[in-house]
């Protein structure tokens, strides 16, 4: 269980003025509220305590904060009453880790879950976890003597995302948006690899081809930009998605506050070098301001 660093809205809210951020969307992320494997009553009393204590935090600073709210996943029948129950408490969108135990988004398993994400025309922020596996749980990951954010997280990632893809979740679910986590993670170097397995080798999952998904990343996905992007990755991006697609994203406070103010200055330098100043302001605002945040 990761180590959650000390939060309060009031030094959340210092923080954001010192940046000229006017408002930031609360979310649970790794490892999630389903601390203690397949002990869903225990996953549904942390989710909707989480949520419920989010919900109050974002009534009290309702100018200054939104949020996503977290589900119990893998279980579903618990996820679905706990989408019901969000939604009343004016949740923004949600929160999915990229895995739930093994489970990974785009599994066939959770369908119910996003037919009825669907239906409500959600948000989805998808934060990576830990790797796991269905066939040994309990596996260390590899390269354990390095923390799990360093690389696992970018890599866990792209494994959700191409589970979305290939799974056809996306396109069978039109009405979700997607939001990814540290500017596409390792997604932009393995598209046209990925596709290509999907149309000769692989059987049963989505036939993409690698234009396919760029305009799927075009139109049904957004990226932040948290998770150091530059001086190199960004451009990366670029070559699968589009600047008006990219969200200021600062990973606070598991990033820690002097580290986020820091990176924000490497990333105002590196947007003016790269955009013009209408583009940086989609940026920052206007593109997560469209999707109603």
């Amino acid at each position: 269980m990761s180590c959650i660093p000390e939060w309060s809205p009031e030094g959340h809210i210092q923080l954001m003025d010192r940046l000229g951020i006017k408002k930031s969307i609360l979310s649970i992320t790794s490892p999630g509220t389903h601390l203690k494997v397949n002990d869903f009553e225990l996953a549904k009393r942390i989710t909707r305590e989480t949520n419920d204590e989010i919900a109050q935090i974002c009534r009290k600073y309702q100018d200054r904060f939104g949020w996503f709210a977290s589900l119990p996943l893998p279980d579903v029948e618990g996820s679905l009453d706990e989408i019901d129950h969000a939604l009343k408490l004016g949740a923004s969108g949600f929160a999915l880790m990229t895995n739930a135990q093994g489970y990974y988004m785009g599994d066939r398993r959770f369908d119910q879950v996003f037919k009825k994400l669907n239906d409500h025309k959600t948000i989805i922020f998808m934060h990576p976890t830990q790797c796991c596996s269905l066939d040994n749980p309990d596996a260390d990951k590899p390269l354990a003597q390095y923390p799990t954010p360093m690389m696992e997280y970018f890599f866990d990632t792209t494994r959700a995302v191409v589970n979305l893809l290939l799974s056809g979740t996306v396109t069978r679910f039109e009405n979700l948006t997607f939001l990814v986590s540290h500017c596409g993670a390792t997604l932009p170097p393995i598209v046209e690899r990925f596709t290509a397995f999907s149309t000769r080798m692989l059987q049963g999952c989505e036939k993409l081809t690698g234009d396919r998904v760029k305009e799927l990343f075009r139109t049904r996905f957004f990226f932040d930009l948290a998770g150091m992007p530059f001086p190199d990755l960004i451009h990366g991006y670029l070559r699968v998605g589009q600047a008006d697609r990219l969200l200021y994203g600062s990973d606070y406070p598991y990033t820690p506050g002097p580290v986020v103010e820091g990176l924000s200055h490497i990333m105002d330098t590196q947007l003016k070098e790269m955009f013009e100043e209408a583009q940086i302001q989609k940026i920052f605002s206007e593109n997560a301001e469209s999707l109603g945040l």
